[in-house]
């Protein structure tokens, strides 16, 4: 078994869920791979259960409905904590995240010794391509604000491509972790933070999807903005005991 593991949730990507394992597959690092289906209606899990004939290290969990981005990488964290995988990652189906550079964060945990890899779009300046200016501004803005409010120095705290060690997921209890959507994200590299782990962001050019629908909502905006003040305030009354 390959102590590497990419989760990926997938909701109606029947256009690129094809194209992103095979790439995966691909790549010159081992990768396996889990997808995370959600009950999606065009036929996404059929294409992921041909392939999984295919691929051996290709694993699918189907969940009876639409329930959020958060409650689907948990489940995938739990899934690959109990298959005993080392290095876990999250990222997109849609190909924002280059999968090759997969390879460069699975370096930054494995052979330079941090925690947690984060693909960051603003670690060098503003790397994304495609997305209205209006959005760019958005995503940038709330990184200040997040920043501002939890004191985290991390530049894109909303980055949806990561690679967790395992000792990190275990130390974080999966089961407090109540976002779902960009505040899940925040929440997830806050606790890491605040149990003292080390943190590197690794540059990537962002590109946003040209195949299927994006999933932004204003409720998950809403939750991001409003979470992170409650992230901050519970904190004042939680012990981080850091177990490393």
């Amino acid at each position: 078994m390959n102590n590497c593991i990419v989760v990926i949730p997938t909701y109606n990507e029947i256009e690129n869920v094809e194209a992103i394992i095979r790439k995966v597959f691909s790549l010159g690092h081992p990768f396996d791979l889990l997808i995370i289906d959600d009950g999606s209606p065009d036929g996404t899990a059929d294409v992921v259960k041909k392939l999984m004939n295919e691929f051996a290290g290709l694993h699918m969990v189907e969940r009876k409905g639409k329930l959020g981005l958060g409650t689907a990488y948990i489940h995938g964290f739990k899934w690959a904590l109990e298959k005993g995988y080392e290095y876990i990652f999250e990222m997109d189906a849609d190909f924002s995240h280059p999968p090759e550079d997969l390879i460069k964060l699975y370096k930054a945990c494995a052979m330079e010794g941090h925690d947690v890899a984060i693909g960051s779009r603003y670690i060098t300046g503003v790397n994304v391509v495609n997305w209205p200016i209006n959005r760019v501004l958005m995503s940038y803005f709330a990184g200040t604000y997040v920043r501002m409010i939890t004191g985290m120095k991390i530049m894109d705290p909303t980055a949806g491509f990561i690679c967790y060690t395992a000792k990190v997921l275990r130390a974080i209890n999966l089961d407090n972790i109540r976002f779902i959507g960009y505040a899940f994200q925040i929440e997830m590299k806050f606790n890491s933070w605040k149990y003292g782990f080390d943190i590197v962001e690794v540059p990537i050019i962002f590109t946003d999807r040209t195949k299927g629908a994006s999933k932004m909502s204003r409720g998950i905006f809403k939750e991001a903005v409003l979470g992170v003040i409650s992230l901050k305030i519970n904190s004042y009354f939680k012990r981080y005991i850091v177990k490393h």
